[in-house]
């Protein structure tokens, strides 16, 4: 009997041609306004690496000065100081460790035709690459005699590495960078982790993500400033020296360990190590030690804006109101149909069958929507894509968000249809074969 209903819905597409086009284009649009919206937000609030998420851990200690400090307040820095992520990685805890800020840089571009330019990038230590399972196109990281000196070397995102060299392997290519000559030991091939790197520092939902990657100590040898700056708790003067010493929050560190499980450990070593810096004199805020996993620190860190959210809910009223106008264009379609109805009646159908056949003519009608709402939302996506660098890797959708286009499509067909469908049952059929 569906097959049947299915059918004639089919073949109802063609009745009342216009008004058929106006309902199925009302729900395309309001379908792609809001699975455009809800795509891009899913992809901001998507765990970045699920296969070690809940391995990978963020400390932050409060290291902000006691005076005016309410019990409960969120630090005034969501990074740590220079000095306690150096502990950090000399602690062993995990079996990873890296320390990393954000720099930028000045590049002077080896092929003439291209402008001396600024350009942002990430200072890490070495287990970096292998924390994050950053892919490699071409070299490797940098070597642990190269951390250990300072050497002056860098690592390139493939984007980067392609608009300075050009479509070969740059590995062992010389680059100036701040000012210095540094060597190209490797290529980061495109890696979806690659521009939540600097979310996960803090940074813009929509950040394009780092264009390279250089030691973090040759980052503090060449005194290269944190991008953004750096949030002193004590007058330090100008000096980078002087801030390295201070208690400037600049600098976030990562542990990796063996499983989830080894969380509980990680945080015991945290209290304790917070409690002998608390005995230093070093931290004078009797504040709460926190350790956060990759989504807890998207959550923390507010990865997704409540602007982003606002944005969501805008897109589902504006599909709300495309429902309103679609129920307005069934009761003007099904209402043209009472004779055929009160004809149907009168030979012994009865109203649930009526009401089967008209809602699954609605379904119809939702599932032509779904797909031409699918294609706007493609389209949609494809215009952000192309006109927002920073939301390229956002701005396109997953079988996941492909299936829920077409639940959302059909779904809010049927909704529509429940009022112009139950009012079809309610129809007289002796009143109809009068009039007849």
């Amino acid at each position: 009997m569906f097959g049947y209903y299915f059918r004639l819905g089919v073949r109802s597409l063609r009745r009342n041609p216009a008004l058929t086009a106006l309902m199925v284009v009302t729900l395309a649009v309001g379908v792609a306004a809001s699975v455009s919206t809800l795509t891009i937000l899913h992809m901001m609030s998507s765990d970045p690496i699920p296969q070690k998420s809940d391995r990978l851990f963020v400390p932050l200690i409060d290291p902000g000065p006691a005076k005016g400090y309410t019990p409960g307040e969120r630090p005034d820095d969501i990074q740590i100081t220079y000095q306690d992520a150096m502990n950090m990685l000399k602690s062993g805890q995990g079996v990873r460790r890296t320390a990393m800020y954000g720099v930028e840089a000045s590049v002077e571009p080896p092929r003439r035709e291209i402008a001396p330019f600024n350009m942002g990038g990430l200072a890490p230590t070495r287990d970096f690459f292998a924390m994050f399972d950053v892919p490699f196109d071409y070299g490797q990281p940098w070597t642990e005699a190269d951390e250990a000196r300072g050497a002056d070397v860098v690592v390139l995102s493939r984007a980067m590495a392609d608009k300075l060299f050009g479509d070969v392997n740059p590995v062992g290519q010389r680059l100036n960078l701040m000012g210095f000559p540094f060597t190209v030991v490797g290529v980061a091939a495109k890696w979806k982790m690659l521009p939540r790197v600097y979310q996960l520092q803090g940074g813009s939902p929509y950040a394009t993500g780092e264009e390279f990657f250089i030691p973090l100590a040759t980052a503090i040898r060449h005194e290269t400033q944190h991008r953004g700056g750096m949030s002193c708790s004590a007058n330090t003067g100008p000096g980078f020296a002087a801030r390295l010493a201070s208690d400037c929050t600049w600098i976030t560190a990562w542990f990796e360990t063996a499983s989830a499980g080894d969380r509980a450990d990680l945080q015991s070593w945290l209290d304790n190590y917070a409690a002998e810096q608390r005995k230093l004199g070093r931290l004078t805020r009797n504040a709460p030690n926190q350790l956060f996993d990759v989504q807890g620190w998207m959550e923390y860190t507010h990865v997704v804006g409540k602007d982003s959210r606002l944005q969501t809910w805008l897109a589902f009223g504006f599909l709300a109101l495309c429902l309103v106008n679609t129920i307005g264009l069934l009761l003007a379609k099904f209402s043209v149909r009472a004779a055929e109805i009160g004809v149907r009646r009168a030979l012994g159908a009865s109203r649930a069958e009526i009401f089967r056949q008209f809602l699954i003519e609605t379904a119809v009608v939702g599932l032509v929507g779904g797909v031409l709402g699918l294609v706007l939302a493609f389209g949609a996506l494809a215009l952000i894509r192309l006109s927002s660098d920073s939301m390229a890797t956002v701005a396109h959708m997953d079988w996941e968000m492909l299936g829920l286009t077409f639940v959302i499509s059909v779904g809010a067909a049927i909704v529509a249809g429940l009022l112009p469908t139950w009012r079809a049952c309610q129809v007289t059929p002796a009143i109809q074969l009068k009039s007849q």
